[in-house]
């Protein structure tokens, strides 16, 4: 269900090696949330470090949007990029897994090729 991996760089580097390498994956990136400013700005003390990334490939998007409105629940894909136990982890809820529960089949092709896209740039990045 998650995709996890470890990259060796800070937070803040990998967030641009993964905007720059989703952009090559056909992905726009659409926000970037700080979730350790927001706690903090919210006076909830929280230090560790924790981005989350929205990105969306426009055609793919049209497409699975096109046959079932109620996807959209589903969208944009996230990247969390943040650290935990000294190292820092990108993960994702897996696209396939995602849209298996609309039990649309013909959709698993579009997801799959979401999930290779996304996980690429996911591995550049790292």
């Amino acid at each position: 269900m998650l995709h996890i991996i470890e990259s060796p760089k800070p937070v803040r580097e990998v967030e641009k090696d993964f905007s720059t390498a989703a952009q090559r994956h056909k992905f726009g990136v659409l926000g970037v949330h700080d979730l350790r400013r927001k706690m903090n700005d919210k006076g909830l003390p929280f230090e560790r470090d924790c981005l989350v990334v929205e990105v969306c490939n426009p055609q793919q998007a049209h497409q699975v949007l096109s046959a079932d409105m109620a996807i959209s629940t589903a969208l944009p894909c996230r990247v969390s990029i943040y650290t935990e136990n000294g190292r820092t982890k990108l993960a994702t809820i897996k696209p396939t897994a995602l849209l298996a529960m609309f039990k649309d089949a013909q959709l698993a092709a579009v997801a799959a090729e979401v999930e290779r896209e996304l996980f690429s740039a996911m591995s550049e990045a790292a």
